[in-house]
Formats: C-alpha cells, sequence, structure tokens
C-alpha cells in the first residue's frame, strides 16, 4: 500500500535508539523512551500561502529528523509503525542525512 500525507504533514519512520549505554549497560525494553529521531519516507505538497500558491515542505523523504517526544499520530501501514505529523512538529534535519549530503 502507497500512502501520501497531504498537505504539510510528513511520514516518518522512527530510528531505534541503542539498547546499551556508553559504559556498556543493557537498557530493557520497560526502561527505553520513544526515540525522538526519524527517517521522513514520504512528505505532503506543501502549504497554501494567501495568494494561492503552494509552499513546499523544506524535508524530504530519506531525510534524517529530529521531532517533539510528544509529536505526531502514531499509524500502522503495511504492518510497521509510522509517524503521521505536521512540518512543524520537526526541530531539524541532522548531519549526515541525504538533503545534508546533497549541500555538501
Amino acid at each position: 500500500m502507497t500512502f501520501r500525507p497531504l498537505h504539510d504533514r510528513v511520514l516518518v519512520r522512527r530510528i531505534e535508539a541503542e539498547e546499551k549505554t556508553r559504559g556498556g549497560i543493557i537498557i530493557p525494553d520497560t526502561a527505553k523512551e520513544k526515540p525522538q529521531e526519524g527517517e521522513v519516507v514520504s512528505v505532503g505538497a506543501g502549504t497554501i500561502n494567501e495568494k494561492g500558491e503552494i509552499r513546499p515542505l523544506d524535508v524530504k523523504a530519506g531525510d534524517r529528523i529530529l521531532f517533539g517526544k510528544w509529536s505526531g499520530t502514531e499509524v500502522k501501514l503495511d504492518g510497521e509503525e509510522l509517524l503521521i505529523m505536521k512540518e512543524s512538529d520537526i526541530m531539524g534535519i541532522l548531519e549526515g542525512s541525504a538533503e545534508a549530503k546533497k549541500a555538501a
């Protein structure tokens, strides 16, 4: 199944956090927080301004992003848990992402 978000919404796949601390301590599943880092799967067309023009989003599919702890709505598509969020919930694009590599 394909899913395309509408307007300024973004479909995000969470990137799982490490299961060990730097000191080698294993973190049990019950103590882990959900990661606030993800990969953009797909994006909507953008927002419409007062003139009726579409402003494209700043993020693109493949970008690694940081988002707020309680951002987005969890959905399950083809058995995979994903998030749908507005672009305004995204705090930024991480270095080393597809977008940052293109700019370099």
